[in-house]
């Protein structure tokens, strides 16, 4: 079965990396192939991206619903030293994260390398990994410098 083998060896790698989205998206993958239930991959190909971000920043919000961020804490991200530093780093975060997204899709196979840095920064810089997109991201930050300087 085509892909069958990238896909176990992400699900060893997530093992390895003690990092349970790695391991759940590729278990998950592996059952859509196994049940024969190709169809899902297009809608994922094309949705699951706007599914784990809604999903993402639902829990980010969470504490507003909860009430737990007032109006004069929101007024602070707009007068504070760190609320201004937040929302340029926001903003850089996501140019990035658009950078990194561009990468994927003409270098797809760059994924494992990202997978690999994220299991030595989780084992020997005690990382989180949170996305393969910042650090695709990154990845193309590093290259257009590279080419900037040749």
């Amino acid at each position: 079965m085509n892909g069958v083998p990238i896909l176990v060896a992400l699900l060893l790698i997530g093992i390895i990396a003690r990092s349970n989205l790695i391991a759940t998206a590729a278990c998950v993958l592996l059952i859509v192939k196994f049940a024969n239930l190709n169809f899902i991959l297009p809608l994922l190909e094309k949705r699951g991206l706007e599914a784990g971000l809604l999903l993402l920043l639902l829990s980010i919000l969470v504490p507003a619903a909860k009430g737990e961020i007032s109006e004069k804490d929101l007024l602070m991200t707009f007068t504070s030293l760190p609320g201004v530093l937040a929302i340029i780093g926001g903003a850089l975060a996501t140019h990035l994260n658009g950078e990194g997204l561009q990468l994927l899709q003409i270098d797809p196979e760059l994924i494992f390398g990202l997978l690999i840095g994220s299991v030595f920064g989780i084992v020997f810089l005690g990382g989180i990994p949170v996305g393969p997109l910042m650090a695709a991201g990154l990845t193309a930050l590093f290259l257009e410098t590279i080419n900037f300087f040749k």
